[in-house]
């Protein structure tokens, strides 16, 4: 359904917006941190009590990989980090970021000062209460070991103690160098595995354990290797899939750092899912990477993840003028560094989360006040369908041409009723059925002067041709336009049409009381071979066409009363032109209602 969120700004927009704030904010972070005075506070009070958005469809995972080079020895140098993580304090609540995961070689050479170093600069985060995870690299650690290598001085910085207080922290392995961190987000739990360099038969052990003991939680397995080229594993990436993720559906994207340049991978898993490995290192690039992030925004309407990658240090150094080397450092925008990811979400997760599908509701829970008609399909067509408003418009079937109706258990995931009619509809010659309301139903005659609502959900199949299907109804008023007056429009056209234009896309065309002509309201285009819900709402002055529950753009300013009528009958499916069928639907069609007021969008059937 429609929602707040759907009138945001595009994620290309709304990134450069970010940026351009944040230039303004911190232009002099980085030059004034490596001159040695010190930084700023500025965008740490400016998220005082920020949390994500845990409601929100959209939102981002940042990541930042291996950052070694800017803690070497003698040479450490924290500002470009402390100029990233200031980023994501600043921009936590436009981007909704919700996590950041470090791939791993924090440090060049493991050495306490250089963990020192780096344990400050994400105090920043710590004072906020952002959540964020970090894991050992090569670099970090003895390489030979395993996580069984004891004491070191990442385990002193990094190890659990220190996000005991973060309440995205799940826990740890026993040898404290694997753990793992949920957070909220969509309305739903997500987990991030942050697995050692090398893990021992225990540290498999430790994180197959904690899947098992979340089987319905998303992850994002991070480690220091795994993918070393586009479309390849390193042995010991190899390893990990064989062992770990390859059996677990629920690892659907893995990132990585150690191996330059940027590359990505997509292997099927042991149930035939995709699972996305990612590789993301800069440490070859201009000052070490400059700390630079990755922004990996996830959003579950447009089933997308949209990847950004950003140097917010020499961002922030921009308006004291960049050298060469920063302007073309400044951001990445290469196909490996500036890409979109298609996933359908509740798709690739119903093999261990499974989404119940909604119930269907009673029909009494329908007859809301003042509704005129309602018709459902819980069942095939056997003579009349009746008109469960008890109002008495009651349908009959009409064939044409020898067609008929089918039925189908098909529906829109929100309709209330579960079931929808089968139309066959063929324009030439023609042939189909259809449904008219009998002979003295009283909404032949209503004129619904002071305002309607009419409601129909429809499907049409991957082989609707415009040039066969085009135009056919959804629900129809017959009666021809210029049968109640001077009209100054085409005479033949019929009273009212909820229509399929040949996009195919919902259109209303109706004789308002007050007019000599007809008002044609016109939607989107409407993909094929997905349920979609529409209504038309007129308050009595002015009428509004709902796709989804979201109003289209070319909605008609001027007034609109009520419905001319003929006392003719209505169609469901068909489609009068001079008084004479010419087209019906070739489609579903699921619950219609037609309600005497005009509805808010939070009554309508889909809630």
């Amino acid at each position: 359904m429609c929602t707040s969120h759907e009138h945001d700004q595009g994620e290309a927009a709304q990134a450069g917006a970010g940026r351009r704030s944040f230039l303004r904010a911190t232009a002099l972070l980085g030059a004034a941190a490596t001159a040695g005075v010190a930084l700023p506070t500025v965008a740490e009070a400016a998220v005082s009590g920020y949390r994500p958005d845990t409601r929100s469809r959209r939102f981002t995972l940042a990541v930042m990989p291996d950052t070694q080079y800017l803690f070497d020895g003698p040479s450490i140098d924290k500002a470009p980090v402390e100029a990233a993580l200031r980023y994501l304090l600043e921009h936590g609540k436009d981007e909704n970021i919700v996590f950041l995961s470090h791939l791993g070689d924090l440090t060049q050479n493991g050495a306490a000062p250089e963990f020192a170093a780096i344990g400050e600069a994400f105090e920043l985060l710590d004072r906020r209460g952002v959540g964020y995870s970090v894991l050992a690299g090569n670099h970090d650690v003895k390489s030979s070991t395993t996580d069984q290598r004891g004491a070191t001085p990442y385990l002193d910085v990094f190890g659990p103690d220190r996000f005991k207080g973060h309440r995205t922290f799940g826990g740890a392995s026993a040898d404290g160098y694997n753990t793992y961190h949920v957070f909220e987000a969509a309305g739903r739990e997500w987990m991030v595995l942050a697995l050692d360099w090398r893990l021992s038969d225990q540290g498999y052990a430790w994180a197959k354990s904690v899947l098992a003991a979340h089987p319905r939680t998303p992850v994002v397995l991070t480690t220091h290797e795994l993918v070393v080229e586009d479309d390849t594993l390193s042995d010991y990436g190899q390893q990990l899939w064989d062992r770990l993720v390859k059996d677990h559906d629920q690892i659907f994207l893995t990132l990585n750092g150690h191996y330059w340049p940027a590359g990505r991978a997509t292997l099927k898993n042991t149930v035939g899912n995709d699972v996305h490995l990612h590789l993301t290192n800069y440490q070859n690039r201009y000052f070490g990477g400059a700390a630079m992030i990755r922004l990996y925004r996830f959003d579950l309407d447009r089933d997308v993840i949209d990847v950004e990658t950003v140097s917010p240090w020499i961002l922030g150094r921009a308006s004291k003028g960049l050298n060469e080397l920063e302007r073309q450092e400044i951001e990445l925008s290469g196909e490996a560094d500036r890409f979109s990811v298609d996933i359908d979400f509740a798709s690739r997760f119903a093999g261990f989360d499974p989404q119940p599908a909604r119930a269907a509701r009673p029909a009494s829970k329908m007859l809301i006040r003042d509704t005129a008609a309602y018709w459902r399909f819980d069942s095939p067509v056997s003579g009349t369908v009746r008109d469960l408003s008890g109002h008495g418009n009651d349908l009959t079937v009409v064939s044409v041409g020898g067609g008929s109706l089918g039925w189908s258990a098909d529906h829109h995931p929100d309709q209330p009723g579960h079931g929808s009619l089968e139309f066959q509809g063929y324009k030439s010659p023609l042939k189909g059925a259809y449904l008219r309301t009998v002979d003295g139903a009283p909404l032949n005659s209503a004129t619904f002067k002071d305002g309607y609502t009419i409601e129909a959900f429809y499907w049409v199949p991957a082989d609707w041709d415009a040039s066969h299907n085009a135009w056919s109804g959804l629900v129809s008023r017959t009666g021809r336009n210029g049968s109640v007056g001077t009209v100054t429009d085409d005479p033949d056209e019929p009273l009212a049409t909820l229509s399929l234009s040949d996009g195919p896309g919902p259109q209303w065309a109706v004789h308002p009381l007050n007019q000599q002509q007809l008002a044609t309201n016109w939607g989107d285009e409407t993909a094929r071979e997905t349920w979609w819900h529409v209504a038309v709402v007129n308050d009595g002055r002015h009428t509004i066409l709902y796709v989804q529950g979201c109003p289209v753009a070319r909605n008609p300013h001027a007034p609109a009363v009520g419905i001319a009528s003929a006392g003719l009958p209505w169609l469901l499916g068909g489609y009068e032109y001079a008084d004479k069928i010419d087209q019906i639907l070739h489609g579903r069609l699921g619950d219609v209602r037609i309600v005497g007021r005009a509805l808010p969008v939070s009554s309508f059937m889909t809630h």
